[in-house]
C-alpha cells in the first residue's frame, strides 16, 4: 500500500502549513493498528493528541488545594499619608538628635565653668568691658552712615 498521502501530509505537518481536517486525517490514520513500520515512530505523538483530558470546572480550587492555599482573595491593605511618610519622619528624627548632641558636645567644657558664681563674675566683666566701648563706636558709626544714606537718597526720591 502506498503511503505518499500521509507522507506529504507529515511534511506539511512539520511545515505547520496544515488545516483541521488534514491534522484530524493524519490523527485517525496513526490510531489505527496496522501503522507502517517507517511511519511507526510518529503514532505515538498523534496518540497523545488525541488523549487530552479536560480540566474541569473546579480545576483551579484542585491545583489552589494542592499548593495549599487558601481561595479567599487577600484582604487590601489602607495606605494613608502617615504610614507613607513614616520613613522620612524617623531619619528627620535621627538628624535632629544627631544635631542636637553635636551642639552639645561643642559646649564649652574647658573654660572655667564648674563653679557658676566664677563663671558669672568673668561673663560680666567682659560683657561691661567690651559692651560699653564696643557699643558707643558702633551707635556712632551707625549714625554717621544712616545720615551719608539718607541725604544721597532723598533727593533721589523725590525727582
Amino acid at each position: 500500500m502506498d503511503y505518499k498521502y500521509i507522507e506529504q501530509l507529515l511534511e506539511r505537518y512539520w511545515q505547520c502549513e496544515t488545516t483541521l481536517q488534514e491534522e484530524s486525517i493524519l490523527r485517525t490514520f496513526f490510531s489505527q493498528e496496522d501503522v507502517p513500520a517507517s511511519l511507526m515512530q510518529y503514532k505515538a505523538l498523534f496518540a497523545l493528541e488525541q488523549e487530552k483530558p479536560e480540566l474541569g470546572d473546579d480545576f483551579d480550587a484542585r491545583i489552589l488545594e494542592m499548593v495549599g492555599e487558601n481561595t479567599e482573595a487577600p484582604k487590601a491593605k489602607m495606605v494613608t499619608l502617615t504610614s507613607r511618610l513614616m520613613p522620612l519622619f524617623r531619619a528627620a528624627a535621627v538628624v535632629a538628635i544627631i544635631l542636637t548632641l553635636g551642639n552639645a558636645a561643642q559646649a564649652p567644657w574647658d573654660r572655667g565653668w564648674d563653679d557658676p558664681k566664677d563663671a558669672y563674675a568673668k561673663f560680666h566683666q567682659q560683657h561691661q568691658a567690651d559692651s560699653v566701648n564696643t557699643l558707643g563706636t558702633m551707635q556712632a558709626e551707625n549714625m554717621v552712615d544712616t545720615a551719608k544714606v539718607s541725604a544721597t537718597d532723598t533727593p533721589a526720591l523725590y525727582e
